[in-house]
């Protein structure tokens, strides 16, 4: 208190508290963020109303709703739908496809057995995944699963799938994936007493871990009235196998989170926007090409009075006599004392393209796709259009990961544990030791490529890479064609032999890229 505060409180000790009191307030505002985002004294700021909440309040209670907008949105607005299925087509396409890749040093095996265990493997796996006998509904195979995994997860927050064992006729496998909807888990209709535990259907224990999901057994968006609604309580692991029962596919934003949120979530408000102002400039376009012409006539029994439709009309509507029509070059008789106004709507509309374009590239941002990408619109130079496939494939190959990580891997995992269990697939210690289990389940999932702008300038640059052991002819055909290096030298080496018999070409043009230099030395 200095001297001033200490002269007041002579004669005014609550007059000289409160002015302590504000300088110790202002010192404390005025720190740090206080001077910036943080500050409540500053005008641009003054006005912004926050409150924080924690994960409950901030996502969980807000989910459902988000859920129901974005799956409007991506039924009823083309961009939407657009950024979802170019997500989709980017990261899945065909299907993630398996490549067994063991730990052959740590097994003892050699390169050549670890490779006829890997082949017989993925064989053995693709005679499960190719067939829809791997979906518990028999409506998809696992690469189409996998599509419509990433699909729901990205409109609805997450996605569940269960991994039950179902027999059935001429399948050696009876492991299923059985993919339910976002909505189906959610908080039992009874009365639990540590209620707090469970959230939209996801239940924890005392130290926070996730130990079951509770699930309906009908949707409950669904109009059945009739029949009656119960609850599954599923474990995420079993108890003494230790075995993924249900598997959660969601993407995490806060610690403690427990639901995941729909992709479209930060742009719901500027699509619907966005949509409603395309359809209206539709409409202002649709009105601006109609052409109608009005005679007005004293005898009203003449023509078609206002509000009645003619053949040559479109009818938009059944609305009865007060409904009015536009047509394409329709004429439409008034009655007496009856007369019209028009009105120029000024369409199309020159700065609608540029206005689009402007808030594509923001809700492009959010979402991690460059607005090239998203309009499927490429204009500019090579190197910029190069660099925004680039910048996207950051984060495609991110999500790509996120799936073979959460999804792909732990049920190959389940499917290879059943394919030893049965015998047909030798792998002796899986069961007994995790270190070895570990070693015979490595894989990579290997998705569509990239593709090329410029496919000569990407063919040298890949050329280059192996050329100078930046990389691998193996990574580098994967990541050109989405092929096999392997499969293709073999069948090159068949094809150039056949070449060579039928005499469509020479030894020497059939040679190797080192003995052409050799003999261009000489």
């Amino acid at each position: 208190m200095n001297t001033m505060d200490r002269l007041i409180g002579y004669f005014n000790p609550n007059a000289a508290l409160k002015r302590s009191i504000a300088r110790t307030k202002i010192d404390i505002l005025n720190s740090g963020y206080g001077n910036h985002g943080a500050s409540t004294s500053k005008k641009s700021l003054k006005g912004w109303r926050s409150k924080g909440g924690s994960v409950k309040e901030d996502i969980e209670d807000n989910v459902p709703l988000l859920r129901e907008r974005s799956r409007d949105l991506y039924a009823g607005t083309p961009l939407a739908t657009g950024a979802i299925k170019t997500l989709r087509t980017n990261v899945v396409g065909s299907g993630l496809k398996l490549n067994a890749q063991i730990d052959y040093e740590l097994l003892g095996m050699t390169e050549e057995e670890a490779d006829a265990w890997e082949t017989k493997a993925e064989r053995e796996f693709s005679l499960w995944a190719d067939s829809i006998h791997c979906d518990a509904q028999r409506m998809n195979n696992f690469y189409e699963l996998q599509q419509l995994v990433f699909i729901s997860q990205l409109m609805s927050g997450d996605v569940f799938a269960l991994l039950p064992y179902i027999p059935r006729v001429n399948m050696p496998y009876d492991i299923r994936v059985q993919l339910i909807e976002a909505d189906r888990v959610c908080n039992p209709g009874k009365v639990y007493q540590e209620k707090d535990k469970i959230v939209n259907g996801v239940e924890i224990n005392q130290s926070g871990e996730v130990v079951a999901y509770h699930i309906a057994n009908i949707h409950p968006l669904a109009n059945n009235y009739f029949d009656k609604k119960k609850w599954v309580r599923v474990q995420k692991f079993g108890p003494k196998t230790g075995r993924p029962n249900i598997l959660h596919l969601m993407e995490m934003e806060r610690p403690e989170q427990r639901r995941g949120v729909p992709i479209l979530a930060p742009v719901i408000e500027s699509l619907k926007q966005l949509g409603r102002y395309t359809e209206a400039e539709l409409m202002a376009a649709v009105v601006s090409g109609m052409f109608t012409v009005f005679i007005k006539s004293n005898v009203s029994d003449e023509g078609n009075p206002l509000g009645s439709a003619s053949e040559d009309v479109e009818v938009v509507d059944d609305g009865g006599e007060q409904s009015y029509e536009l047509g394409n070059g329709a004429i439409v008789g008034l009655g007496p004392d009856e007369s019209i106004e028009t009105a120029n709507p000024g369409r199309p509309n020159t700065a609608f393209d540029g206005f689009v374009t402007s808030i594509c590239r923001q809700i492009g941002s959010a979402l991690e796709i460059p607005y090239e990408l998203l309009l499927k619109h490429f204009t500019a130079s090579y190197s910029a259009s190069r660099a925004a496939l680039l910048e996207a494939w950051k984060m495609f190959k991110m999500r790509r990961v996120w799936l073979a990580n959460d999804f792909c891997q732990p049920i190959y995992e389940e499917w290879l544990a059943e394919a030893v269990a049965k015998g047909r697939i030798k792998a002796p210690g899986f069961f007994h030791d995790p270190l070895v289990r570990k070693a015979y389940s490595g894989a990579e999932w290997i998705g569509p490529s990239q593709g090329q702008i410029d496919p000569l300038k990407e063919v040298n640059a890949a050329a280059k890479r192996v050329a100078e052991g930046f990389s691998t002819r193996t990574r580098e055909t994967v990541e050109l064609g989405n092929g096999d290096f392997f499969r293709n030298n073999r069948l090159r080496i068949i094809e150039e032999r056949l070449r060579r018999e039928g005499g469509l070409t020479s030894v020497a043009q059939g040679s190797t890229v080192e003995e052409k230099e050799e003999r261009e030395e000489e």
